[in-house]
C-alpha cells in the first residue's frame, strides 16, 4: 500500500514537472514573440488594418469574415491606443492557450509526457510563429477549435455530460471566429457515425450543435440582412473557373504543408497515413485522425480543382500535433521530435530577421526571398500620401484596390475615414468599403487617387478634370518596389 501511494506520488510530481515544463516554454516563446511585435519592425498587412477598420464599427458580421478578430482587436486597441502592437496583442496569447489546451488534450488521451511534447511542438510549429505576429482569423478559430476537441473527448467520458454545453459554445463562438469551424462539426459527426458504440453520444451531440448554432445565430442573421454577402464571399473564395485540373496548384499546396507543419512532422503524418491500418485503428489516433485528415483532403482537393491558400488546413495540425507527437514517442523517436522543434525555432528566428541579417553583409534581400516583403512599405505609402492630403485641404483620398483602401486609411494621420474606394466599373459588392459606402454622398467633391494602374481612364471619365500625373515608388529591398500613380481629380460626376 505503501509502495502504491510512493509510485503514485512519483507520477503526480513527474506530472506536475510536465506540466510546468509545458507553461514554462509556451511563456518564453510567447514573450519572445511579444518581443519583437513591440519593436513593430513589420507593417500592418492590409487584411490586419481592415479588420483594424472593422473594429471601430462593431457589428455581428463584415464582408468577408465573421465578427470575432474585428472584437478582439476592439478589446486589445481599448486603452487608447492602435498601433501595430495593439492590433496584433491578442495573435501569440491566443496561441499560448491554444498550446496549453494542447497539453491537457494530450494528457488526457495518453500521458504527460506526449502532453508536454505536444504543447511545446504547437507553440514552435513554422505555421503558428507566422500566425503568431499576424492578427488574424486563424488565431481564435484554433483556440475555439481545440477547445471544442477537448470538452469532445471529455463529453464522452462517463458522468460527463456538462462537457457537451462546453463543446457546443466553442464550437458557437469558433464558427463567430471563421466559417471554416463547420470543418469541425462534420469531423465530429463523422467520428461518431464511424463507431456503432460512439453513436450513442448522437443525441447530445445533436443538441450541443444546435446550441452552437444558437451561439452564431445573430452572424446568421446579419447576413441575411445583407444579401447573405459573407457566405458568398466565402463560396467565391474556392469557386471553380475554367478547367477542374490544376495540377500544379495541387503540387504547390501538398509542398507547402511541409512549410506549415514542419518538414520532419508532415512527413511522420504522411507515414502514419500510408503506414499500417492499426496505426489508425486504435480509437485515441482514429479520434485525432478525424479531426485532421479529412480536412487536410478536402484542402488538397479543392487546391487541384481550383486553388487553396496554404493556412487554409491549420485546423489540421491541431490534432495531427497529438497523434505525431504520441507515434513517434511510441516508436522511441523523440529526437525527431527535438530536432523539429530546434528546427522550426532557428527557421523562426532566420526568416524573421533574414532581411537584417543579410544587409549587416552589406547586401539587400530581393523581396521575393524575404519573409516578410507583404508587410513592408504599408507605412511609407500612407505617410507620403498623408503629406499630400496635408498640402490640399478638403480633398477625399480614393483608391481603386482595397488593400491600399485599408493600409492607407491605417497609415493615413489623421486617419481619412471619409475616404473613397472607387467601384464605378460594375457597381458589385466586392468588399466591405463597398457594402458601406455611399458614392452619391461625394458628387461634386475633389480626390486625391492612388492606384496601381497605369491605364485610370475609366476613373478620369467620371470627374470634371484632373490634375498632373504624379508616382510614388515603395522600395521592398532588392531593386524591387511598389508603383502607384497619383492624381488629382476635380468635381465627381457619381459612377454613372
Amino acid at each position: 500500500m505503501a509502495i502504491g501511494a510512493h509510485q503514485a506520488g512519483e507520477l503526480a510530481a513527474a506530472e506536475e514537472r510536465c506540466w510546468r515544463l509545458a507553461v514554462f516554454a509556451v511563456f518564453a516563446v510567447t514573450v519572445a514573440r511579444l518581443i519583437w511585435l513591440a519593436s513593430a519592425r513589420a507593417d500592418l498587412y492590409p487584411d490586419e488594418a481592415q479588420y483594424w477598420l472593422w473594429s471601430l464599427h462593431p457589428a455581428w458580421g463584415y464582408y468577408s469574415k465573421p465578427p470575432l478578430v474585428a472584437w478582439i482587436i476592439a478589446l486589445t486597441t481599448s486603452l487608447g491606443s492602435n498601433d501595430e502592437f495593439a492590433v496584433r496583442f491578442a495573435a501569440p496569447l491566443l496561441h499560448f492557450a491554444t498550446a496549453l489546451v494542447i497539453y491537457h488534450l494530450a494528457r488526457r488521451l495518453y500521458d504527460a509526457r506526449v502532453a508536454l511534447w505536444s504543447a511545446v511542438v504547437y507553440a514552435t510549429l513554422p505555421g503558428v510563429s507566422v500566425s503568431a505576429i499576424i492578427m488574424s482569423t486563424d488565431a481564435p478559430l484554433l483556440l475555439c477549435w481545440t477547445i471544442a476537441l477537448y470538452a469532445f473527448v471529455r463529453a464522452r467520458e462517463p458522468g460527463s455530460e456538462r462537457w457537451w454545453w462546453v463543446m457546443g459554445i466553442a464550437a458557437g463562438v469558433g464558427l463567430l471566429a471563421k466559417y471554416a469551424m463547420a470543418y469541425w462539426l462534420l469531423s465530429a459527426l463523422l467520428f461518431l457515425l464511424l463507431f456503432r458504440d460512439e453513436r450513442r453520444h448522437l443525441r447530445r451531440f445533436f443538441a450541443a450543435v444546435a446550441l452552437a448554432l444558437v451561439v452564431y445565430l445573430p452572424n446568421f442573421a446579419w447576413n441575411l440582412a445583407n444579401n447573405f454577402v459573407s457566405y458568398r464571399h466565402t463560396r467565391d473564395n474556392a469557386s471553380l473557373h475554367g478547367s477542374l485540373v490544376h495540377p500544379e496548384s495541387f503540387v504547390e499546396f501538398f509542398f507547402s504543408q511541409f512549410a506549415v507543419f514542419g518538414p520532419l512532422l508532415f512527413g511522420a503524418l504522411i507515414l502514419i497515413v500510408i503506414g499500417s491500418r492499426r496505426r489508425l485503428a486504435e480509437r485515441r489516433a482514429a479520434l485525432l485522425a478525424t479531426f485532421a485528415l479529412p480536412t487536410l483532403a478536402m484542402m488538397l482537393i479543392v487546391s487541384f480543382l481550383s486553388r487553396a491558400q496554404p493556412n487554409w488546413s491549420a485546423p489540421t495540425y491541431v490534432s495531427s500535433t497529438v497523434l505525431v507527437v504520441a507515434w513517434l514517442l511510441a516508436q522511441g523517436r523523440q529526437a525527431i521530435i527535438t530536432a523539429s522543434v530546434a528546427l522550426h525555432v532557428t527557421a523562426a528566428v532566420v526568416l524573421l530577421e533574414l532581411r537584417d541579417v543579410v544587409r549587416a553583409f552589406g547586401y539587400e534581400l530581393p523581396a521575393k526571398y524575404e519573409p516578410l516583403h507583404r508587410l513592408r512599405g504599408w507605412r511609407s505609402l500612407g505617410q507620403t500620401v498623408g503629406r499630400m492630403l496635408i498640402e490640399r485641404p478638403g480633398v477625399h483620398l480614393m483608391a481603386d484596390d482595397r488593400e491600399d483602401m485599408a493600409a492607407l486609411i491605417y497609415y493615413v494621420l489623421p486617419h481619412p475615414f471619409d475616404a473613397l474606394k472607387w467601384n464605378g466599373n460594375d457597381g458589385d459588392v466586392h468588399d466591405q468599403f463597398d457594402l458601406t459606402a455611399n458614392p452619391s454622398h461625394y458628387v461634386g467633391q475633389d480626390f486625391l487617387l492612388v492606384s496601381r494602374r497605369g491605364d485610370i481612364d475609366d476613373i478620369l471619365a467620371r470627374f470634371a478634370s484632373a490634375g498632373p500625373v504624379e508616382h510614388i515608388v515603395i522600395p521592398l529591398g532588392g531593386g524591387q518596389a511598389r508603383n502607384y500613380t497619383v492624381r488629382l481629380l476635380y468635381g465627381f460626376k457619381g459612377y454613372r
